[in-house]
């Protein structure tokens, strides 16, 4: 189905607008956006021009997304969180409640990031990730809760990142530790 006064393009077999409580607003996403089969967009949800979905995605509520954003198949946000402009999640990314995202940023297929320091075994506050402007994440890398990845850095694939990654830098390994980016990496992402 496609809602042409706007230019916006929802399959058959997505949802779009999910209430989770008594008060909500439907979703809101800007002329250009795709929403693929099989997706599920909460109400509350708010994403600007070009937003795109694989198939199966799912987007909960509270969360707001900029301009030229991807979010591809089997990927889930879960809800209150904040993305910014020309952002590309691969299949399979989980992005937690209480995470930030910035723009320019990549994010490989089945990145993980987490909210949750000692999942249900404490009454913790859950603090997500920050991945600052032009980050890239590399596929099955995984950030743990309260992480800030610095502007333009570079996480390598299957990373485990537990501590801060300053700006530029490259982070890899399990767990990450922090090097010069190297030539080829050093540039912004061509999104």
């Amino acid at each position: 189905m496609a809602d042409s006064s706007s230019h916006v393009s929802i399959a058959d077999g997505a949802q779009f607008g999910v209430a989770y409580a008594n008060d909500t607003a439907p979703p809101e996403v800007g002329p250009g956006s795709v929403i693929r089969s099989g997706t599920i967009v909460y109400d509350d949800v708010r994403a600007g021009d070009s937003f795109q979905t694989g198939h199966h995605a799912l987007v909960r509520e509270q969360t707001v997304l900029g301009d030229d954003v991807l979010v591809g198949t089997q990927s889930v946000i879960d809800g209150t969180t904040t993305v910014g402009d020309d952002v590309s999640m691969q299949t399979g990314v989980y992005v937690p409640s209480e995470t930030k995202i910035g723009s320019n940023v990549f994010i490989g297929p089945n990145a993980t990031l987490l909210n949750d320091q000692y999942p249900v075994r404490t009454d913790a506050d859950l603090i997500g990730p920050t991945i600052e402007n032009g980050v890239s994440v590399g596929a099955n890398a995984t950030i743990l809760p309260g992480v800030t990845v610095g502007e333009g850095a570079f996480i390598a694939a299957g990373s485990v990142v537990t501590e801060d990654v300053p700006p530029w830098t490259l982070a890899a390994g399990v767990p990450a530790t922090h090097r010069e980016l190297p030539p080829e990496l050093d540039g912004e992402n061509q999104l």
